[in-house]
């Protein structure tokens, strides 16, 4: 069960509240967040809930019998989106695109992505500066430095800039140069991170894990929810199996049945799920009309020179096409 608590609501109220909810057994846990103050209520015990409805500084109540509650769709019938500032809005009929290298590699090659970024009015880049590679010796980021380039570059252009976090550690001091944390396929079950996540006031964006199932990923969310923090965002980015065709089995599937079960926007990632350059563009056009609230590719002006994942990023002429593609996909939807 999850009560909404009135912004305003007293002290007594609440003392009320709880001692309404030890006599019929309910263990609770309140949580606070951005937006909203939320009483998280556990047990087994049946009563009617008009009971509880009618307590004085009550806004609303629901019986929630998923594992996750508050990432929930029962609970919270309409979609959830993040705003970012500066016009920039995830979710909610907003489709939103994000793009930009595996990894951050100069400079020179940031400025020139967010060139083609403007030129396409997209306002969100993607870029690694701490990366997670199968191989100690390949490239693994600029680190630090890398990312106060990265942000200094975007911000003079107006660009949000999402980058992926691996460690509780990095947290703090990467805090004032993103505007989304992301959470890859092999930290999304990283409980400690996803809690310490879950404090901050920034967005985050959650990938399902390489073998995870959608109860996984939908329980990863509720980790950064129940610890305060609102602003979440699902990604789907395709599953590991036994098919070696291509680097990932792209779960389409999964998108509409996350947004049956999830209020929060669900994003779609086609450049890991099949790691084919010459079919992203399809798979990223499958994910919109699948009901994605948005796509995040990897660009890069040669991918063939790419430190990181060149097989699967398109050029500057492939990414302006999908784009292009994209605005007549949703004058159809």
């Amino acid at each position: 069960m999850i009560i909404q608590l009135e912004h305003k609501i007293t002290v007594a109220d609440k003392a009320k509240i709880y001692a309404a909810l030890e006599t019929i057994g309910y263990k609770t846990t309140e949580v606070k967040t951005q937006k909203g103050n939320y009483l998280v209520c556990i047990g087994k015990n049946e009563f009617d809930i008009r009971l509880i409805g009618s307590l004085p500084g009550v806004e609303d109540v629901h019986r929630v019998s998923d594992a996750y509650k508050l990432v929930s769709r029962k609970w919270k019938t309409t979609d959830s989106s993040i705003d970012l500032g500066d016009g920039v809005t995830i979710g909610d009929g907003n489709f939103a695109l994000m793009a930009g290298p595996c990894s951050i590699e100069s400079e020179e090659q940031v400025e020139k992505i967010v060139a083609h970024l403007l030129e396409n009015n997209i306002k969100i880049m993607r870029g690694g500066v701490f990366k997670p590679r199968s191989s100690p010796y390949a490239f693994r980021g600029m680190g630090i430095d890398g990312l106060k380039m990265f942000h200094k570059v975007c911000r003079a252009n107006g660009i949000k800039i999402i980058t992926e976090v691996m460690q509780v550690s990095q947290i703090s001091e990467m805090h004032d140069y993103v505007d989304v944390f992301q959470v890859g396929a092999r930290n999304s079950q990283n409980f400690n991170l996803l809690d310490e996540l879950g404090k901050v006031d920034k967005a985050v964006l959650i990938k399902r894990g390489m073998s995870g199932t959608i109860d996984e990923l939908l329980q990863s969310a509720e980790y950064i929810f129940s610890n305060g923090n609102e602003k979440l965002m699902l990604c789907e980015r395709g599953i590991r199996s036994y098919e070696t065709a291509y680097r990932n089995t792209f779960d389409i599937n999964a998108i509409p049945i996350l947004k049956e079960k999830t209020h929060l926007p669900v994003i779609a990632d086609p450049s890991h799920g099949i790691g084919i350059r010459e079919h992203v563009p399809l798979i990223a056009l499958a994910a919109m009309i699948a009901g994605a609230d948005g796509v995040i590719y990897e660009v890069h002006e040669k991918p063939e020179e790419a430190t990181s994942d060149g097989q699967q990023t398109l050029n500057f002429m492939e990414s302006e096409m999908l784009v292009k593609k994209f605005k007549v996909q949703s004058l159809k939807v």
